[in-house]
């Protein structure tokens, strides 16, 4: 007879996991209690990606076969010992965040059926700055892992030549995610035109592979640099979350010189903490220096093309152009 629950002893808590034999990707037979076991597993160098970060849960409580949804408010029944941080959403509504602060919290989280963790780019002693600069290197269709490592030794170039450092990780798919710790002195506006600018001096250098176009209809076969993913309440999946794909895929960090080497699908639940053992954290040092915005602030100031659509859901932002798409927008008489 399955388990109806167990408790595990996970720092100085206990966490009770329900269902633990609850198959949450049956194509590999991986179970609930796997999901949360791994989690204890990578507490330590996920703790340093989300501590003291608000953070939306991704939570797939029939598992990866069933639907999804986002938790962006702190769930009712939490324990006490679960922290939170406030942050406002761009229609100026607050919400009440987890707070990742210890291992227990990331068990916790996975017996909810959370899958990945989407940390806000800020810390809680002040949410509306953020401190860190994402690139999400999304490939469009016709493109694929290769191509967006194509792009991100492109980007790399670019943040060396900027005096920046970037650290690089599988975004779980088909993408590449790179991180740069910023210092905390801009607002998301300024984060998000800092990611602009350096978008798309990665696409002057390599026109026939990365696009900044909003729209899909103008992308083409080629790498979409998601500048959006630096807009207020936009987050990316945590560097060693699980992501909702059947084979239990982690986004995990590699370092530069293995990102072209590796099969992102080599990357899951029961081959990370092996990994993690082996190689340690490849983004160890990412807290080690914050470099500062300047340079590119200055480039997207010089650039005549100036602001790039927001979100659909935003509210209409200053100096951002019509949100129509190109084929449908009326053509001037």
């Amino acid at each position: 007879m399955a388990a109806k629950a167990v408790e595990l002893t996970v720092g100085e808590r206990v966490v009770r996991v329900s269902n633990p034999d609850k198959l949450y990707f049956p194509e590999r037979g991986i179970t609930k209690r796997q999901v949360v076991e791994y989690y204890i597993a990578v507490a330590e160098p996920l703790l340093t990606v989300l501590r003291d970060r608000p953070t939306t849960l991704k939570r797939y409580v029939d598992g990866v076969t069933g639907e999804a949804f986002y938790q962006k408010r702190l769930p009712k029944g939490a324990p006490d010992w679960v922290q939170t941080a406030r942050i406002t959403f761009p229609s100026g509504r607050p919400a009440d965040e987890v707070c990742p602060t210890e291992p227990a919290v990331l068990a916790w989280a996975a017996n909810l059926g959370t899958f990945d963790f989407h940390p806000w780019p800020v810390r809680r002693t002040d949410t509306d700055r953020p401190d860190e600069l994402r690139v999400d290197l999304d490939p469009q269709p016709g493109t694929d892992f290769g191509d967006a490592v194509k792009v991100a030794l492109v980007l790399r170039e670019v943040l060396a030549e900027l005096g920046l450092t970037g650290y690089p990780k599988t975004s779980g798919g088909r993408g590449v995610h790179v991180a740069v710790r910023i210092r905390p002195e801009w607002d998301f506006v300024d984060v998000r035109h800092a990611v602009i600018a350096l978008a798309r001096e990665v696409e002057r250098r390599a026109p026939d592979l990365a696009t900044t176009s909003w729209w899909k209809e103008e992308r083409g076969t080629k790498v979409f640099l998601d500048y959006n993913q630096a807009a207020r309440d936009r987050t990316i999946a945590s560097a060693w979350s699980v992501r909702g794909t059947p084979r239990a895929t982690v986004s995990t960090p590699v370092t530069w010189e293995r990102l072209s080497t590796v099969d992102p699908d080599d990357f899951d639940v029961l081959t990370v903490p092996a990994y993690l053992a082996e190689h340690g954290d490849p983004h160890a040092g990412l807290d080690a220096e914050a470099f500062g915005l300047e340079t590119l602030l200055d480039w997207y100031a010089a650039d005549e093309r100036g602001e790039l659509p927001y979100p659909p859901d935003y509210p209409k932002m200053p100096g951002e152009p019509p949100r129509v798409q190109p084929s449908k927008a009326r053509k001037p008489e």
